[in-house]
């Protein structure tokens, strides 16, 4: 989950809490952080310990398109932009390197069902 966040107010920390609500695996991305719900952040997708094949990612638009290319070269297939990441330029650029996107629609909160 690329853009999780240690404040529990964001979207960034209540959809990693989706994930986990769900017994969902999730690895959360944050170059700032070295835990976040209790789980070890990573810095970047390059320094997961496992492959992803798909990710979440709730950050800027203009973060988003960077997120793209380093899932490219991670071997990430699905990425999941949750609305307000989503940009023209990232949906395009995702689509062009082979990925499968879901961008403009719900959220992961509702989709999944998140519970404070």
């Amino acid at each position: 989950m690329v853009g999780a966040s240690v404040d529990r107010s964001k979207y960034g920390n209540k959809v990693l809490r989706c994930y986990q609500q769900h017994g969902k695996e999730v690895y959360p991305i944050n170059p700032r952080a070295s835990e976040v719900e209790g789980l070890k952040a990573y810095p970047s997708l390059g320094s997961l310990p496992v492959k992803p094949t798909a990710i979440s990612v709730i950050t800027p638009p203009a973060i988003t398109e960077r997120v793209v290319r380093e899932a490219a070269a991670a071997g990430v297939a699905h990425i999941w932009m949750q609305p307000g990441a989503e940009s023209p330029e990232a949906i395009r650029a995702a689509e062009s390197l082979g990925m499968s996107v879901i961008a403009g629609g719900p959220c992961l909160l509702v989709v999944l069902g998140y519970h404070e």
